[in-house]
C-alpha cells in the first residue's frame, strides 16, 4: 500500500499529460482541415495517404533517419575508448576530471552551442579562415547536411559517453584477467568479452542520441540548408506555419513509431537494465 501511494501521483500525472498528449496528437492526426471553417472532426485517412504518397516527406522522413543513425554510430565510435579510459586506466582524480570536462557543455545553452558551431562553420568562420592561413579552400561545410551531423553528433555525445562508461566500469577485472590467461590477446579480449558486455551501454547511449536527432528541428533550421529539412521542421511549419494540425499530427506519429521499433529492438538487448 505504501509504494502504491507513492506510485499513485506521478504515475497519475504521467497518464493525465505525458500519455493523454499523445493519444490526443494520434487522435487529431485522423482530422481534416477546411480552409474556411478550420479543423473538421471527421474521420479520415487522408493525412497518412498523403505521407504514403508524397515523395518530398519519404526524404524527409529518410534523411532524419539516416542521419540520427550516423550521429549515433559516430557518438559511439568517439564515446567508447574514451568512455574505457575513464572506466579502467584513469585514476580518481583523472576520471573526476574528464567527468567534468563531458558534462561541461550540458551546462550551456543549447542554443548557444549551435550558435557556436555556426560560427566556426560559416563560409567566413573560423574553420575556413584556419584553412585559409593554411594555404588551402574552403571546407563548404556552411549550411549542408554535413553540418548538421558534425553540431549533433557533438551536442548528443555527453549522452552515449555516461551510458558506455557505466556498462565497462560494471565489466569485472576478473573477466579480462581470465581472458589473458587463456591466451587471449587485447585484441581478442576487446572483441570476445568487453564489447559484448558494454553493448548494452552503447545500445543505451543510441536511445538518447538517436531518439533526440529524431525529434529536434532546430540545429537543421540554424546549420542546415533548404536540403536538410527534418520531420520536425515539417511538423512546424504545417502546425504553426501552415495551420495544418490534422497533418502536422499525421507526421509526428512517423517518429513515435521509429523509436517504437527501436525500443523494443534496444529492449532484446538488454539497453534497459544499462540506463
Amino acid at each position: 500500500m505504501k509504494a502504491l501511494a507513492l506510485l499513485a501521483p506521478p504515475t497519475g500525472a504521467f497518464i493525465a499529460v505525458y500519455i493523454a498528449a499523445l493519444v490526443a496528437l494520434f487522435v487529431s492526426a485522423f482530422w481534416l482541415v477546411n480552409p474556411f471553417t478550420g479543423i473538421v472532426h471527421t474521420w479520415s485517412l487522408d493525412n497518412f495517404r498523403e505521407l504514403w504518397h508524397g515523395g518530398t516527406y519519404h526524404t524527409v522522413a529518410l534523411r532524419t533517419i539516416g542521419i540520427a543513425a550516423a550521429v549515433t554510430v559516430t557518438d559511439a565510435v568517439i564515446a567508447f575508448p574514451f568512455a574505457y579510459f575513464m572506466a579502467r586506466v584513469a585514476g580518481r582524480k583523472t576520471r573526476a576530471a574528464l567527468f567534468v570536462l563531458v558534462l561541461l557543455p550540458l551546462w550551456a545553452s543549447y542554443l548557444a552551442r549551435v550558435y557556436a558551431w555556426r560560427l566556426i562553420l560559416n563560409s567566413d568562420g573560423l574553420l575556413n579562415w584556419t584553412l585559409h592561413k593554411l594555404g588551402l579552400p574552403s571546407a563548404g561545410l556552411a549550411y549542408t547536411n554535413t553540418a548538421v551531423w558534425i553540431v549533433f553528433s557533438y551536442i548528443w555525445l555527453p549522452f552515449m559517453v555516461l551510458p558506455v562508461y557505466a556498462a565497462l566500469e560494471r565489466i569485472p577485472h576478473s573477466y579480462i584477467e581470465a581472458s589473458r590467461d587463456l591466451g587471449a590477446k587485447n585484441a581478442r579480449t576487446l572483441r570476445s568479452v568487453i564489447l559484448p558486455l558494454a553493448l548494452p551501454g552503447v545500445v543505451a547511449g543510441s536511445i538518447f542520441t538517436f531518439s533526440l536527432t529524431l525529434g529536434d528541428y532546430i540545429t537543421p533550421l540554424l546549420v542546415g540548408g533548404a536540403s536538410s529539412q527534418f520531420i520536425g521542421n515539417v511538423v512546424y511549419d504545417s502546425v504553426l506555419g501552415g495551420g495544418n494540425l490534422p497533418f502536422g499530427a499525421a507526421y509526428a506519429v512517423v517518429p513515435l513509431v521509429i523509436m517504437g521499433i527501436y525500443l523494443v529492438i534496444a529492449r532484446r538487448l538488454g539497453a534497459f537494465e544499462a540506463l
